[in-house]
């Protein structure tokens, strides 16, 4: 379970589980393969879409991510955080199911975008893999990210983040 905070009126901090569950699924098993979402195909994927239609928008705070380096031939741990420790907003998709007690179960994606030319995370996963980010929002663009109304305000959002006052370095367990 993470923190989320969600566009949900009124906006709100709830705990939600890591991977978007749709509202179509059977079971939880589904998170498995949908820890992210990738914002080119976000509105077409089926565990996605209707999240993304409705404008279920939310921020997923983090302190820091890690992230496969393989430079070195072998997968070593890295982290990604912010140089002033202050917290991320990670750009994300929530959903809502009630379930039989009648109580909410929140669920999350994180969006990602192509970084194969992202000074930071084109260094991260194997090789042969395609270099994804998650999309780190500015701080002040946190309120405009929650309240984007169209599908084009959202779109313009999801961009690389400015490296500068990110510190990065190995972090191996």
């Amino acid at each position: 379970m993470v923190p989320i905070v969600t566009n949900f009126a009124p906006r709100q901090w709830v705990p939600a589980a890591f991977g978007l569950i749709p509202s179509w699924a059977k079971d939880t098993k589904i998170v498995r393969s949908t820890y992210n979402a990738r914002s080119e195909t976000v509105g077409e994927k089926p565990s996605f879409r209707d999240a993304w239609k409705r404008g279920q928008l939310c921020i997923i705070p983090a302190e820091v991510l890690f992230e496969p380096c393989y430079e070195t031939g072998k997968a070593v741990r890295w982290a990604i955080r912010r140089a002033d420790g202050k917290p991320m907003g990670i750009a994300g998709l929530w959903e809502r199911k009630l379930g039989e007690t009648g109580q909410p179960t929140w669920s999350m994606t994180m969006l990602t975008i192509n970084a194969d030319n992202d000074p930071v995370f084109m260094r991260f996963h194997k090789p042969e893999d395609e270099k994804r980010s998650v999309v780190i929002l500015p701080d002040d663009a946190w309120g405009d990210w929650l309240r984007a109304k169209s599908e084009n305000t959202a779109r313009a959002l999801l961009r690389g983040f400015d490296v500068e006052g990110f510190v990065t370095e190995a972090a191996p367990r």
